[in-house]
């Protein structure tokens, strides 16, 4: 794929994320771009621009993905349609925590359109094959956990469902009324409890800190959005406490990615996962 060379000073830093920088182009205001690290690998975002396309072709509320770019300078990256005026479900709650409530069931609202989709085999990759792959590449885990591990994931029931991969508050957004999913490079097919355990330990295990330096709220906050969040996905009988018993393993598991970006270990996480490995 060949990228089109872009002028840095054509585009206003927005911010930066893992891998790379956000710029909006300063002469249209419908676009903006994602531009990775110099360490990053052209298949990166070659591999992002493709899965992009095919989520948004899928039907996926998700910005409408662009031009593949390139700074000159050995770097790369995407161009995007820009949600001008965006907000995440973390900062809007974060900002109106009175109105935790709402946007907990907005966002609930979202999950479970987007798990009502399903999509053909083949076209996406399994999100159990992926799990089993990152497991295997994992340094984390000694031999006898990697067993026990993947032994659960052939557990969970097959499923062609949408799932976004890193389903989080985050990587929701509302704007003029219309709610977009963001950062799809892990999008997949599978069982929704895959996602959903990344929406509890969003919800319930990240520190005070990281709370509100990522989520812009607090642990409570957060405790009290999973508690809506429930109600709103599962019923207004849904047991939240229940759910967390039912979603933890799901939730472990996101240790896979997280420790794959990070590339440090991240025990409570791990922890997480004791019902599993430790029997």
């Amino acid at each position: 794929m060949e990228a089109k060379k872009i002028c840095l000073d054509d585009y206003e830093y927005a911010g930066e994320g893992a891998n790379g920088e956000s710029y909006n182009l300063k002469s249209d205001s419908s676009v903006m771009m994602k531009l990775y690290n110099e360490s990053a690998d052209i298949t990166s975002a070659i591999n992002e621009l493709e899965l992009a396309r095919k989520v948004y072709a899928a039907g996926i509320p998700t910005p409408k993905p662009g031009e593949f770019i390139t700074d000159g300078n050995g770097r790369f990256g995407i161009q995007f349609e820009r949600i001008v005026g965006k907000k995440s479900y973390s900062r809007a709650t974060g900002d109106d925590p009175q109105n935790v409530e709402k946007y907990a069931r907005e966002f609930a609202k979202m999950c479970k359109e987007l798990h009502s989709i399903h999509l053909k085999k083949g076209d996406f990759e399994d999100q159990k094959e992926k799990d089993k792959r990152q497991i295997d590449e994992n340094p984390y885990f000694t031999p006898e956990e990697k067993v026990k591990v993947k032994a659960f994931v052939d557990s969970v029931p097959d499923a062609d469902t949408a799932i976004h991969g890193d389903l989080q508050f985050s990587n929701a957004i509302v704007a003029d009324g219309k709610q977009y999913f963001i950062d799809l490079g892990d999008f997949a097919m599978g069982h929704p409890y895959f996602d959903l355990g990344m929406v509890m330990l969003c919800c319930l295990y990240e520190t005070e800190e990281f709370s509100q330096g990522v989520f812009h709220m607090t642990c409570a906050t957060a405790a009290e959005f999973w508690k809506y969040f429930v109600k709103g996905y599962f019923g207004e009988d849904a047991d939240p406490d229940e759910w967390e018993k039912i979603l933890k393993p799901y939730a472990g598991l996101k240790c896979l990615i997280i420790e794959l970006y990070a590339g440090c270990y991240f025990p409570q996480y791990h922890a997480l996962l004791d019902e599993i490995t430790k029997n």
